[in-house]
């Protein structure tokens, strides 16, 4: 076998770990570092990857659907006429999932690494992974080390490396920084409010250029008290009913997955299969 295990690098330090492991485990001759770039991420985040790169001792190769039937992660949203729905973000479905999947149709794979923290909510999702995209040939390095991402920002920091800007001011994923992230959640986009409100008014602005063309409101988050339901991120004056985040109390961000196009992968909880039956007594194996 060559280059036949595949490391997805998101640009967040989980994934950065999963990578490292993988290699240490199957070696760099047959590991392929990929980053699914949606040119829309943090600067830090390539000053991240090249430290990575010297890391690892592999070059980190970057795909993306940008510039095919996209032209920025803005056209996929007023494209789809849509943010982020109950499934999952739409940018997360086109600008990762697609990609990643049309890319594996095209090369040649034993397993792929995912950066799935030592957590339960990432145990569901590796789960329903493993069992609704068996294609992917899905293996969860941090899952069998029990590495959460405490520990993996350990890892980094042990290993000379600083740990991407995002977390240094404050927020605990790495994604989509130039527009924030969709899939932030109430406390990420109050915070976004406090400190970059022009990022906060473009979002604003979005959610009500979507809402006007669909006809129909179009958020991004959703209040999940008792009678809640959508929130804009600003009042929006053809929908008064709906509520806006400023009627909430500030939370901090909440710790937010590395995103991968597969954000909603969360729905089995009544599944009872040991977490190393997903991959791991296929890892030794290969070994």
């Amino acid at each position: 076998m060559n280059k036949d295990i595949i490391c997805w690098w998101s640009g967040g330090i989980t994934s950065a770990v999963a990578c490292k492991v993988a290699i240490d485990l199957y070696g760099l001759n047959r590991c392929r570092v990929v980053m699914i770039d949606t040119k829309n991420e943090h600067p830090d985040t390539y000053r991240f990857l090249m430290d990575c790169e010297r890391w690892y001792g592999l070059s980190i190769e970057s795909i993306t659907g940008i510039g095919e039937k996209y032209n920025s992660i803005q056209d996929v949203w007023i494209k789809n006429k849509s943010l982020n729905v109950s499934h999952g973000a739409v940018c997360s479905s086109e600008l990762k999932r697609r990609v990643r999947e049309k890319w594996q149709k095209e090369n040649n794979y034993t397993y792929q690494v995912f950066g799935f923290e030592f957590d339960k909510k990432e145990f569901n999702r590796a789960m329903s992974m493993t069992l609704n995209h068996s294609k992917a040939k899905p293996i969860f390095p941090l899952l069998m080390m029990g590495y959460d991402k405490g520990k993996c920002i350990d890892i980094v920091k042990e290993a000379g490396i600083d740990v991407p800007e995002m977390y240094l001011i404050g927020f605990n994923n790495n994604n989509c920084f130039k527009t924030g992230c969709v899939q932030g959640g109430i406390g990420y986009w109050q915070k976004m409010k406090r400190e970059f409100p022009e990022k906060f008014n473009a979002m604003a602005e979005m959610e009500h250029k979507l809402t006007d063309i669909k006809g129909t409101p179009v958020t991004m988050l959703k209040d999940q008290s008792k009678n809640g339901g959508l929130l804009f991120l600003k009042p929006h004056k053809d929908y008064p009913e709906v509520k806006d985040i400023s009627i909430k109390k500030g939370v901090e961000p909440e710790p937010l997955m590395d995103c991968n196009g597969f954000c909603s992968l969360n729905d089995l909880n009544e599944h009872n299969k040991n977490i190393n039956e997903l991959n791991f007594g296929q890892v030794e194996l290969l070994l």
